[in-house]
């Protein structure tokens, strides 16, 4: 019998820095309600899906980048959320900047959080591939200081037993790196879930500019074939804060094809049936890793950081 999960990837429009989080979070259930009506299982919310991106602005007040992050999830102004959630019988992945104080010691992670139809959260994710830069840099017509707001990721990259199969969550920057899909491609991953906020302008790369949405695509397709797993991957797309974002959202399939994706770039469902028994013939075969990977060749992966050419 087929094991399908409905899901709804759900692509959210620009978010206004002056946006509260009540305003959002009704984006949010609205959504909710919609893949309800369209029979869904699990919907996909993006990264950091309560503001607007904000490492896109130098700040030096601590409290004013400190109001851009949640102290608690669910909190007051999140709770509605995980209510309506488990009353329409939906789980979600939310993507947030999280705030957390241990032993007087203060953390901010760029996180994910996969939660369960009855509103629990059962899986937490902190993002790993931290892009851009940390010290102001007025050159660019916009700052993307994630480096400097967030701390590096203490969790790796776990998976999940949830929703009938095994679901594995990234965030953003962590879709371009193949790593991100093989260490939980060897976890047995069927489900891998992730949210971004992407700029179509690259400042350091320029040229790249026309090429956002390919390597968007590119890089999630290329994840989902190589290990034998669904990707769902949900934008926060179109003009915020006039920087243009990608749109792109879309569900692949384990054979790497998009069987599912948004049109626009505003709020937004694509949504599609994933058989998580689709995954079988390619863990069996073609990417079979217990009969055909050879990890004693792959020691530089772990072993060296940057590049080195011989001599």
């Amino acid at each position: 019998m087929p094991r399908i999960v409905t899901v709804a990837a759900a692509q959210l429009g620009p978010i206004a820095r002056s946006d509260s989080r009540a305003m959002v979070v009704e984006r949010l259930i609205a959504h909710l309600r919609e893949a309800k009506r369209m029979g869904c299982d699990l919907v996909v919310f993006p990264e950091l899906a309560l503001t607007t991106f904000f490492p896109r602005w130098f700040m030096t007040d601590q409290a004013e980048i400190d109001s851009f992050f949640e102290r608690r999830m669910p909190g007051p102004e999140t709770q509605p959320l995980f209510d309506e959630a488990r009353r329409l019988g939906l789980g979600f992945y939310l993507g947030y900047a999280e705030l957390v104080e241990e032993n007087g010691v203060v953390s901010h992670f760029n996180t994910a959080i996969l939660v369960d139809r009855n509103g629990q959260i059962i899986g937490k994710y902190r993002k790993v591939h931290l892009p851009g830069h940390r010290e102001h840099e007025p050159w660019r017509r916009f700052q993307h200081l994630e480096k400097r707001y967030f701390d590096l990721s203490d969790t790796g990259f776990p998976v999940w037993r949830a929703f009938g199969g095994i679901l594995g969550m990234c965030i953003c920057n962590d879709r371009r790196w193949p790593e991100t899909y093989r260490v939980m491609g060897l976890q047995g991953a069927e489900m891998i879930l992730l949210g971004y906020n992407t700029p179509v302008h690259n400042p350091p790369a320029p040229d790249h500019d026309a090429l956002s949405l390919h390597h968007n695509t590119l890089v999630m397709q290329a994840g989902a074939y190589q290990n034998g797993s669904w990707v769902v991957g949900v934008a926060k797309a179109g003009s915020e804060e006039g920087v243009p974002m990608i749109a792109g959202t879309q569900i692949i399939a384990p054979s790497g094809m998009t069987v599912a994706a948004t049109r626009g770039e505003g709020d937004e469902l694509a949504v599609a049936a994933c058989d998580l028994d689709a995954c079988t013939t390619y863990k069996s075969t073609t990417f079979n890793f217990a009969a055909h990977r050879m990890p004693q060749h792959y020691g530089l992966i772990t072993e060296r950081k940057g590049a080195e050419p011989p001599p």
